[in-house]
């Protein structure tokens, strides 16, 4: 770069912008003055892009002048800080993009759009508030503080409102620079933008030139984003720069010297032309003049390659991309080209920097920086004005852009981040209406962006359609590109002053309805009749989004305003726009009467506009309904689409479409999915009302039934031909056409129900089909679509509604493990009175739903008794109709639908085929509808002999239901085919002597009637309406339903029938009760029940129940109904015509007697089977509750068999093991590390959430002994190390089974077939594993059992007198005889090989510790340390003690007896020389003692520093099994000899001097009483006063150790000490014991748990009495002079404590009481851990995660899936689950709210314990709400970690392949 100024250091720079400041300041004409040239030409030379130059360097150079200017030569940050303090800005205004966590209140927002940064919202008080957090999807900005959004009251503490007073004013010298270089920056970037901008060659945009654009960019759009958030007073001078008109014309207008500027200035005209866009100034120097004139009718650029009648090339634009559908096939449509529309399309001018900037930002396709700067400006008023005036001034650009960007999703993102800022403000929307005719450009800019996808329609008439509607292939709509404008519009239209200009404008409302009218009928079906379809198109989708989004959403909108009187005009606009426009639409698609067949769209939004208009008018408008309806044609002509949709979707249900592929079915289902069903059924059926109401009933229900195609199966001949139907379809298709006509008669959603008996019947429907949780129901109630239109679910209404027809199931847990949710389930009185099966037929998507309905209502009547049949679905009362359309009813009282009625009841009497049990429901249905509604109490008097007369078709003498109920008719002629049985028989002879039935016509046919009369119906209406109408024009399409040659030929026969539709259902009555006679009249015996009440006896019941409610009503309703039934009751006719029982009728009723005796027989098998299931059930699994006692196993002791048998659950042949055939367990080996888990501390520690709280690791039981270890390693010599201290805290082997026992060769052929077995399993069977074949329990191995008798066991309690001078002998002789490895035998190998198991379950880390790897006392203390933890674990699993007593737990499913001898049989191949063998030290006195301390190599640990347990462990288990009695209590009582000095030990140096010297002083006086060696106070003192020889005490006082030497310590406390210092070694010996030898646990007081197993041990004589003061001294036996052998424990001690002073006292296990271990405890509300953990940063790569976790049992933070922090390709999930479970962890995923468990190399969900107000779990946190803890839940888990259960109760698993 040029110039002086160019490379000049820091200080150069800061005194020329000093210099500069000064001049300024002082100067009165600023800009003119010789500094401000000065400064302007110093701006251009710094930030004039360099051409060539290193870019990077020349931008920070520039920035670095740019910073130096505007401080004016002050430092930059003392600049920041001074024009902060004038920041009046009371508003948050934080950006954010895409992801971000924000919040939405409902309580406080005004507009629903309303959003709060999580820092607003937490200060803010929302406490009880409907808040949810949400992730954003387009980015946002908070709206705290502004007042038009939400509402003051949840303002945070930060921007409740500043008056501008308390914010001085700003001194003028502080921006004075500013204001000078923000312009010259401004244009500068402006610059940039347009050089880099190359227009794209053919259409290819190179995407990578505008990055690069970007990139250069991105250090000068952070300036500015940094300007932005300086405060108020640098945003109003940013504001004035941007909008400045004039400094706009005079930096980049192009005139001028400057040839840089006038190169970018021709750029910028190339790329405004290149877009399509005219630049209207006649003075522009291109030459570009001559085109404005000619474009404006010109068709629009957008339209694929149409070239405008001008000279300009249209180099631009889409040319038309998809050539596969040539031009031809898509028929353009030009909209009305008015200069206005061009204006608005084509036409723009930029005047100030913020205009072209937004230009840029379009044409680049807005880049996030960008977006987010012009964001931040927004909390200036100013700026927002202006920038909303320059968004909508682009809107049409925008669209374009977006139209082709490929990035449109993103684009679409930030469109909508920008616009619903402007948009969601009413204030701002009005005044943009007002001043820049938004609605006119958005509505022209929505017409033209979908002209560019329309196609010719092919609904009825494809060769002369003009219609035109939108292809739903195109990427417009199947990428739903449409959205941002869409929403934009549907902002915009729930502000009440801008939706009142959009229906006040008639222009507008015409092109809106022509914008629908593209909607309509778009998607066509056409069914397939021959093949099935190739390809399954699945634009379906598509269709039905733009139908919401684009035309109801917007429909919603409007309607939102529509709701009072005052906007009648409103509404009568809508309604006459939209009729005309149904109108066009009708004879463009060229629609007679009859629709094309086998055709079906489901769009049809033109008629639901005008079905919604209307009922809003009637329901809150009290608009008079015939002056919104059209004509009787017109109406005729409404009707049918609507109708053709219902027949289809009974098609689509009866298969007939099923050669369209599944997507039909899909589409039959979303027309009725709760989203879609209230702008989509509901307006259909509501129009259809509507229509029903003022058209001729005979002619409507003759449509419906020809619609149906049923028309020929209406026919009382038995036989009849359907031209249009197959046989199999034409029952589902009958009960579609009755289903569908109960619904249209009794459904009342917009005929007078209100708003809160909607809600009420939805949510009920909702209920009745299955239990809901309260989120899915909130999804299924169909809420007003429209989000913004502030009708919301889960306002209060819903809550209360909720809870008056639900009752809440709290979540339990089933013993199988699977959690439920919080469930709403119906209140018995909602199934007593308010179940209605037709609103539930209505919502169901899946036809299952009804019947699963259907079985929950019969359920309920069993349960309360109040019906034990099948029942059939209930009637239920309706709300009283809207006086508007009581001409619904008319329908029930026409003679078509009771001819229709007649026909089927007397052909479900006859038993004809095809007719179900649904269909005489529904036929009940309509009469009880008749009846219930019928019009006026008819008269009485029999029917005037003028009835005669008017019964001109011969069926029924009027249209009242009532009265043509008695209606006896005779003879029906009908049409059959000549081969059925009514042509046999011969006409009666007198035909017309019959009183009722008029002449020899009697009967038409009625197949004709139907049909005839719809024709002539139509015919009449249309030439009453149109008399000009020629008949000419008629098509004569009736032709359809005479199918001529059609194969056998039809004939006339006459019936004789003589029955009424009385006498037809008394008759049905008898049928359905199998009996003769059945139906008696009920009010013979008693009056009562013709009193018109609810009689609830007949509310629920099967089909007799509903005849006898049918009958009474009639009976109720005329007393001539009531004599009739009494007439027909006493003659009681056999069912006609008269049948004999044939031989083949016989055989039928035979069969189903026969048949109904297998039933019973199933039945009573079937219950047998269950209880049989049940108690194995019991038995065997009783895995899944891993706490019961389960004491029904019999327990060792009680066996008195010599040989244990086992059953093998493969071959099912049972016996004992033996050394060939052995037998073994199936067992579960895992390694864990719950016992190191345990603290000494009772409180858990809880999860941390905040920087303050840490967990430590170092108070846990495996740290504790670790270190232990360490320290004996560092002094002792390592083998003998390794036999003082057990293993396994961490990683120790857990074993456990399930009870069962299979032959090991068994086992290997069972591996082997499912080695060979395909199916994908949840296990790996390479890894050993299986299921167990008979509880299905994971299993990973096989412990084979010890064969043997179990004499050995009962022999025991009888006690030999030795002494113990010779057991002490006895088990040292046992314990020399060295272990040989039997002969290689079966199961000697199996030994072997499960030994090999249970290594290789841990990791190698958790089995060598020794200081020479691979040294054999590494095997030795690993294989004790099993036994050792099992044991513990047991422990843990009974709660740390064994108070309660019992069997063990495990009951049959312990392994320990068979685990023991495995282990002994290995331990004891390995000798331990005799002079190390502990036993010796604990039972002998050793002469020399000076030969062990020359000794040059590491001493042996002293014995008081070896842990007691693993003494006895490797006592136990180095002596040949199976262990004598004798020989185990004699052991104990060596060992706790031991353990009482340990003690003794650990007490004297726990206290103070003091003490000691006091007890060894009192202790010394009673040396010589008898009983000395077991008085406690003797034993103590001597141990001190051995001890004080050396310097075990002397470390003292400095160490602080002695932390209790102030409380003093009375005999009681030592007593205490002492005994809970033993109580570890006396429970664990007590388990062994039972392992060993069986026989009860004693259960017990906690207070005398030691007493108890001291006894039960045999330490204690069993005739002890606790009564006096009880001495756990007591229970010592000594097999040496006790204080000789003390003495040389102690002397060990001594010399070590001279070596190492400093060490004695850390090696006493300080802590032996250990609490059970626990999860880490978790804070009430998840939002804490949330808050803390979803933005941590993790610790190795300090990034936020994506998925972040933490660890529950030690609080770790990971990485989920995160390639950062992998470490030899395992992900750190899994990485952890090793090393801190040794294989198993447990994690809670903070951005799900879930919990998932790693086990080995399988994980699996496990749920959450976090669940919402109606306890549900809330997984990814989708909806938001606030999250609470469920402590059972919580309970479980722990329970499950704890008892290792995790792979038996939760079934889902999956492998993980190291990616966690």
């Amino acid at each position: 770069m040029a110039g002086a100024g160019a490379g000049s250091s820091p200080r150069e720079k800061r005194s020329t912008a000093a210099r500069l400041k000064a001049a300024l300041s002082s100067s009165p004409g600023g800009e003119e003055s010789e500094a401000g040239a000065e400064l302007r030409a110093l701006l251009e030379r710094v930030l004039c892009p360099a051409p060539g130059g290193v870019a990077g360097e020349a931008v920070s150079e520039a920035l670095a002048w740019c910073r130096c200017l505007l401080a004016g030569g002050e430092p930059w940050e003392g600049f920041v800080q001074a024009v902060r303090a004038y920041d009046p800005a009371t508003l948050c205004g934080l950006v954010w993009t895409a992801n971000f966590v924000a919040y939405r209140c409902r309580t406080c927002g005004i507009s629903p759009c309303m959003s709060l940064c999580a820092e607003c919202f937490h200060q803010g008080e929302h406490a009880g508030h409907d808040y949810n957090m949400f992730r954003s999807q387009a980015g946002g900005a908070c709206d705290c503080g502004d007042g038009n959004v939400m509402r003051e009251a949840g303002f945070c503490k930060r921007h409740r409102i500043k008056s501008s007073s308390e914010v001085p004013s700003v001194p003028k010298d502080l921006l004075i620079m500013s204001e000078l270089v923000l312009p010259q920056f401004i244009f500068c970037l402006i610059q940039y933008l347009r050089e880099g901008y190359n227009e794209p060659v053919l259409d290819l945009p190179s995407e990578k030139d505008l990055q690069k654009v970007l990139q250069i960019l991105e250090p000068h759009i952070s300036f500015l984003e940094d300007l932005t958030k300086m405060g108020g007073a640098m945003r109003s001078v940013l504001t004035q720069v941007l909008t400045n008109q004039q400094f706009y014309k005079d930096l980049s207008s192009g005139g001028g010297e400057n040839a840089c500027a006038k190169k970018s200035h021709e750029k910028y005209l190339v790329a405004l032309k290149g877009s399509g866009l005219t630049f209207p100034e006649d003075k522009v120097v291109c030459g570009v003049q001559e085109q404005a004139a000619g474009a404006s009718t010109s068709a629009l650029q957008g339209c694929a390659g149409a070239t405008p009648a001008s000279g300009q090339g249209d180099s631009s634009d889409e040319e038309d991309q998809d050539g596969s559908q040539g031009v031809g096939k898509r028929k353009r449509v030009k909209l009305s080209s008015t200069t206005k529309d061009q204006s608005i399309m084509d036409v723009l001018k930029h005047k100030c920097f913020l205009e072209e900037l937004l230009f840029w930002t379009i044409k680049y396709e807005f880049p996030q920086k960008m977006v987010t700067f012009l964001l931040n400006m927004l909390p200036d008023q100013d700026y927002k004005i202006a920038f909303t005036k320059t968004f909508v001034q682009h809107y049409a650009f925008i669209m374009k852009t977006l139209k082709k960007s490929h990035e449109s999703d993103t684009m679409s993102n930030r469109i909508v981040h920008i616009s619903v800022q402007l948009f969601s403000n009413e204030e701002l929307a009005r005044q943009v209406t007002e001043e820049c005719q938004l609605l006119d450009i958005m509505v022209t800019v929505l017409l033209y962006m979908m002209e560019s996808c329309l196609i010719k329609s092919e609904l009825q008439d494809e060769e002369n359609s003009l219609h035109v509607v939108v292809n739903c292939g195109e990427a417009l709509l199947k990428n739903n590109t449409y959205w941002p404008l869409v929403s934009d519009f549907i902002n915009i239209l729930s502000h009440q002053s801008v939706a009142k200009k959009f229906l006040e404008d008639h222009r507008l409302l015409v092109m809106w309805m022509n914008f629908v009218s593209f909607f309509q009928g778009m998607n066509l079906n056409k069914r397939e009749l021959n093949e099935h379809v190739e390809f399954e198109s699945q634009t379906y989708y598509a269709a039905f989004a733009a139908e919401l989004e684009a035309c109801a959403q917007p429909m919603w909108g409007l309607l939102s305003h529509c709701k009072v009187r005052e906007t009648q005009e409103y509404t009568r606009n809508v309604v006459r726009y939209c009729l005309e426009a149904l109108q066009d639409w009708f004879d463009a698609i060229n629609f007679v009467d009859e629709p094309t067949p086998n055709q079906v769209t489901f769009h049809l939004p033109l008629h639901r506009y005008y079905a919604m208009f209307l009922s809003k008018a009637i329901k809150c408008q009290e608009i008079d309904l015939d002056s919104l309806l059209p004509d009787q044609e017109m109406l005729m002509k409404l009707m049918v689409h609507p109708l053709q949709i219902q027949a289809s979707l009974s098609e689509i249900h009866s298969n007939m479409w099923v050669r369209n592929g599944l997507q039909i079915k899909g589409q039959a289902m979303t027309y009725v999915q709760s989203h879609f069903c209230n702008s989509m059924i509901d307006p259909d059926i509501y129009l259809l009302q509507v229509c029903a109401s003022r058209l001729d009933p005979d002619y409507f229900i003759s449509s419906v039934f020809e619609r149906f195609k049923v028309v020929d199966l209406l026919t009382m001949a038995s036989q009849h031909q359907n031209t249009v139907l197959d046989a199999e379809h034409e029952r589902s298709m009958l009960e579609g056409a009755l289903t569908f006509l109960v619904i249209l008669l009794s459904l009342r959603l917009h005929l007078g129900m209100t708003d809160d008996e909607i809600l009420r019947a939805e949510m009920v429907a909702q209920l009745c089909m299955n239990d809901r949780t309260h989120s899915s129901l909130l999804d299924l109630i169909p809420e007003n679509p429209n989000p913004k239109s502030g009708i919301i679910p889960g306002s209060l209404s819903f809550e209360s509604m909720l809870s008056a027809v639900a009752d809440f199931k709290a979540p339990v847990f089933e013993p199988g493990g699977s959690m439920q949710q919080g469930m709403y389930t119906p209140k018995a009185e909602v199934w007593d009175q308010e179940f209605d099966p037709v609103m539930v037929i209505l919502r169901t998507v899946y036809r299952r739903d009804v019947q699963s309905a259907m079985d929950r209502y019969t359920a309920f009547l069993k349960q309360s008794g109040k019906f034990h049949g099948n029942p059939w679905p209930p009637y239920k009362k309706r709300t009283p109709l809207h006086p508007s359309y009581k001409g619904l009813l008319r329908l029930l009282h026409c003679k078509t639908l009771h001819i229709v009625l007649f026909t089927l009841l007397y052909k479900i009497l006859m038993d004809h085929q095809n007719l179900s049990e649904h269909v005489l429901c529904m036929v009940l249905y309509l009469i009880e509808l008749g009846l219930e509604n019928s019009s006026e109490q008819e008269s009485d008097e029999e029917d005037s002999v003028g009835g005669q007369e008017r019964c001109h078709d011969s069926w029924f003498p009027g249209n009242n239901l009532v009265s043509n109920m008695r209606h006896f008719i005779n003879y029906v002629r009908v049409r059959v085919p000549e081969t059925a049985p009514e042509v046999k028989r011969e006409p009666p002879a007198s035909t017309s002597s019959d009183g009722f039935t008029g002449s020899q016509n009697s009967g038409t046919a009625q197949v004709f009637s139907l049909v005839a009369e719809r024709r002539k119906k139509f015919q009449e209406i249309i030439n009453r309406n149109t008399s000009e109408a020629s008949q000419a024009v008629r098509p004569k399409t009736s032709m359809k339903w005479s199918a001529p040659g059609a194969t056998p030929q039809l004939t006339t026969a006459i019936l004789e029938i003589k029955e009424s539709i009385l006498s037809l259902l008394i008759k049905l009555h008898h049928k359905l009760s199998g009996k003769q006679n059945s139906y008696y009249p009920p009010w013979l015996d008693d009056m009562e029940t013709l009193i018109p009440q609810e009689n609830p006896k007949y509310f629920h019941g099967d089909g007799m129940t509903a005849v006898e409610r049918i009958l009474l009503k009639a009976a109720l309703q005329s007393r001539l109904n009531k004599r009739i039934i009494e007439e027909i009751c006493r003659k009681v006719t056999p069912p006609v015509p008269p049948k004999k029982i044939s031989p083949a009728e016989k055989k039928t009723l035979d069969k189903e007697e026969r048949r109904q005796k297998a039933r019973e027989r199933q039945q009573k098998l079937l219950a047998e089977f269950a209880s049989r299931q049940k108690s194995f059930m019991e038995t065997a699994m009783d895995v899944e509750s891993p706490d019961a006692d389960v004491a029904m196993e019999i327990t060792p002791s009680e066996q008195h068999v010599s040989e244990a048998i086992y059953d093998c659950v493969i071959c099912g042949q049972s016996g004992p093991s033996t050394e060939d055939r052995p037998a073994g367990l199936v067992v579960l080996l895992q390694a864990s590390s719950v016992l190191g888990q345990c603290r000494n501390s009772t409180e858990p520690k809880k999860l941390p959430t905040s920087e303050k709280e840490q967990i430590y690791t170092l108070d846990t039981c495996a740290a504790v002994y670790e270190a232990r270890l360490a320290t004996l390693q560092r002094f002792f010599k390592d083998s003998s190390c390794l036999q003082s201290v057990s293993i396994g805290w961490e990683g120790g082997v857990y074993v456990q089974t399930c009870g069962h026992t299979l032959h090991i060769d068994c086992h290997k052929s069972y591996m082997e077939s499912l080695r060979n077995d395909q199916v994908l399993q949840g296990f790996s069977v390479d890894k050993g594993e299986f299921t167990c074949p008979l509880c299905r329990q994971f299993a990973n191995s096989v412990l084979p059992c010890y064969p043997g008798n179990n004499v050995e066991r009962s022999l025991w309690q009888s006690h030999n007198n030795k002494s113990m001078q010779d057991l002490v002998k006895e088990v040292e002789e046992l314990q020399e005889q060295l272990g040989t490895f039997p002969s290689e035998t079966n199961l000697s190998k199996e030994m072997e090989s499960v030994m090999k198991d249970i290594k290789s379950t841990t990791q190698k880390k958790y089995t060598d510790y020794s200081k020479t790897p691979g040294s054999p006392d590494n095997d030795f203390l690993f294989m004790y340390s099993v036994a050792r933890t099992n044991l513990e674990l047991e422990l843990v699993h009974r709660g740390g003690n064994l108070c309660l007593g019992g069997a063990s737990t495990a009951g049959k499913r312990s392994c320990l007896h068979q685990l023991i001898h495995v282990l002994a049989m290995h331990m004891r191949l390995y000798s331990i020389d005799s002079a190390y063998n502990p036993w010796k030290k604990l039972t002998q006195l050793i002469e020399d003692k000076n030969l062990q301390m020359c000794s040059e190599e590491q001493p042996e640990v002293p014995v008081l520093y070896r842990d007691v347990l693993s003494l006895l462990l490797i006592q136990i288990l180095t002596m040949p099994q199976p262990l004598h009695k004798e020989h185990f209590t004699c052991i104990i009582k060596v060992l706790f000899t031991l353990l009482y000095i340990q003690a003794l030990v650990a007490l004297s140096i726990k206290c103070s001097t003091e003490d000691r010297t006091t007890w060894m002083n009192s202790g010394a006086l009673k040396k010589n009483i008898a009983n000395a060696k077991t008085s406690r106070e003797v034993l103590l003192s001597h141990v001190i006063s051995e001890l004080s020889k050396g310097k075990v005490y002397e470390q003292e006082e400095t160490e602080g150790l002695s932390m209790d030497s102030n409380s003093a310590w009375c005999p009681h406390s030592i007593e205490t000490y002492l005994q809970q210092f033993c109580l570890p070694f006396l429970r664990i010996t007590s388990l062994l014991q039972h392992h060993l030898f069986g026989g009860e646990l004693p259960s017990c007081q906690e207070d005398e748990e030691f007493t108890v197993l001291a006894t039960c041990l045999g330490l204690l004589p069993s005739s002890f009495q606790s009564a006096h003061q009880f001495s756990s001294a007591s229970c010592l036996d000594w097999p040496v002079p006790a204080f000789d052998i003390m003495s040389q424990w102690c002397s060990e001690l001594v010399a070590f404590a001279n070596k190492h002073p400093a060490h004695v006292k850390i090696l006493f296990l300080q802590e032996s009481k250990w609490d059970l271990p626990r999860l880490l405890q978790l804070p009430e509300n998840y939002n804490t851990i949330f808050q803390y953990y979803h933005r941590k940063s993790c610790s190795v790569c300090t990034k936020v995660p994506k998925d972040p976790a933490v660890c529950l049992v030690c609080g770790t933070f990971v990485c989920l899936k995160g390639l950062c922090c992998k470490q030899q390709s395992y992900c750190e999930c899994v990485l952890h689950s090793q090393n801190c479970g040794a294989g198993t962890g447990i994690f809670l995923l903070i951005n799900a709210s879930v919990i998932i468990i790693i086990r080995g190399h399988r994980f699996c969900l496990w749920g959450s314990v976090y669940l919402d107000a109606h306890g549900e779990e809330d997984r990814d946190l989708r909806r938001g709400k606030p999250l609470y803890i469920c402590m059972e839940r919580y309970k479980v888990l722990e329970q499950q970690w704890i008892s290792h259960t995790f792979d038996h109760i939760n079934k889902r698993w999956g492998p993980h392949y190291n990616g966690l």
